[in-house]
């Protein structure tokens, strides 16, 4: 007889997380992050592929270490801050790819738009920190192209091709506290 185990809540520390990108700018890649997100990990130890999570991105904690890129990066040009004030993401489902690997598959909401996106996650593991918390610890890497999304803004160059590429790499590590 096997015991199903129950699905866990997990709120992301942000302190011990990171959303992080990277696009290219003329010769070089830009690197950046957003410093204000939150979100829930609904996790199953024994049965990963039950899990789901949920995150939201505050799209005005935009940070390329540029005061004066940001002040672009939240302008209508790109994110419209002010019109579309978060990023947001929500799977759909959870598929395994052997060892600690899945396939998380959701909706990416950025500008206004809604589009699926599949996630390859690593699970690092769960652990109790010294003071009897569960934890649990993620990363997950997926290109995106931000013209999908209406961050359409571009600057051609004299020699021939453009200011910002059009693939943007997202790098999130998580880590999540159980919800007593």
């Amino acid at each position: 007889m096997s015991t199903a185990t129950a699905v866990r809540a997990f709120a992301i520390d942000k302190t011990h997380s990171e959303a992080a990108f990277q696009v290219r700018h003329l010769i070089t890649k830009v690197r950046g992050r957003f410093g204000d997100f939150a979100g829930t990990v609904q996790f199953d130890a024994d049965e990963p592929a039950r899990s789901s999570v949920n995150f939201t991105i505050q799209a005005a904690s935009i940070d390329t270490a540029t005061p004066d890129r940001d002040a672009h990066l939240r302008s209508d040009d790109f994110f419209a801050v002010d019109k579309y004030p978060t990023i947001t993401f929500e799977s759909t489902g959870i598929t395994p790819a052997g060892g600690n690997d899945y396939q998380v598959a959701g909706n990416l909401t950025m500008r206004g738009v809604t589009r699926p996106i599949t996630i390859p996650v690593t699970l690092l593991g769960t652990a109790v920190d010294p003071w009897g918390n569960q934890k649990v610890a993620f990363e997950g890497e997926v290109t995106i192209n931000r013209k999908d999304y209406g961050l359409n803004w571009n600057a051609a160059l004299e020699a021939g091709g453009f200011l910002v590429g059009d693939d943007v790499k997202i790098s999130l590590s998580i880590q999540a506290a159980a919800v007593k």
